[in-house]
């Protein structure tokens, strides 16, 4: 499931709670996607892209990409996706040591 937040009435929000389609994230507002990410991304790994840090986060149907400027201190793009062949960027960054000692 998905929580977002949406205006209700004033200034006052109130949390839903919904599964949310790699769609409907796509087409949402960018403070609504940020507020996907903090609420139910659950952070993977980073990877470095020139002067950009790019942030992997998965949510329970789809995995966001977060693309942060160093130098400007600031969100870039945020890219969604569900297809394995977006991560292949950071296939490098897995080591399989580190998966042996999970089990």
């Amino acid at each position: 499931m998905a929580y977002f937040f949406e205006k209700v009435s004033g200034n006052a929000e109130k949390l839903f709670d919904m599964a949310l389609s790699l769609y409907d994230f796509r087409v949402m507002p960018f403070e609504k996607k940020c507020d996907v990410i903090t609420f139910q991304g659950n952070y993977l790994i980073h990877r470095n892209l020139g002067e950009c840090k790019v942030f992997l986060y998965h949510t329970n149907e789809f995995f966001v990409e977060v693309f942060f400027s160093t130098t400007h201190q600031k969100v870039l793009m945020i890219n969604a996706f569900d297809n394995v062949m977006g991560l292949y960027p950071y296939l490098d960054k897995i080591s399989l040591a580190d998966l042996a000692d999970c089990i």
